[in-house]
């Protein structure tokens, strides 16, 4: 929670509106299901970044080994300097939702 804290610019406020997000989570070594991963970041952002986890409407989880091979293309100081410490760590972007109406 702190580092989500970290990377949001003094000023903001709560985002009030439904949200989408994606998590990959870089691992090594022994890793917990992918779905087990989803919840607790859900109740982490709560009160940091969205008011509460019923406002995300769409979530995206993966988890990829950190020791492969990687093609990054426009990432964040932030995310290239975990790449380079190689170190696990999860890589979290909260985002407006698709529209759901679409189920194409």
């Amino acid at each position: 929670m702190q580092a989500a804290q970290a990377e949001i610019p003094n000023g903001c406020s709560l985002v009030a509106d439904d949200v989408a997000l994606r998590i990959a989570y870089y691992y090594e070594g022994d890793s917990p299901d992918v779905d087990n991963i989803i919840k607790p970041i859900q109740d982490a952002l709560e009160g940091v970044v969205y008011v509460d986890d019923a406002q995300v409407v769409k979530t995206e989880s993966s988890k990829v080994r950190i020791d492969g091979s990687f093609t990054i293309r426009g990432a964040s100081a932030v995310l290239l300097q975990a790449f380079s410490e190689r170190d696990p760590f999860l890589h979290v972007q909260v985002t407006l939702p698709p529209d759901m109406s679409n189920l194409t």
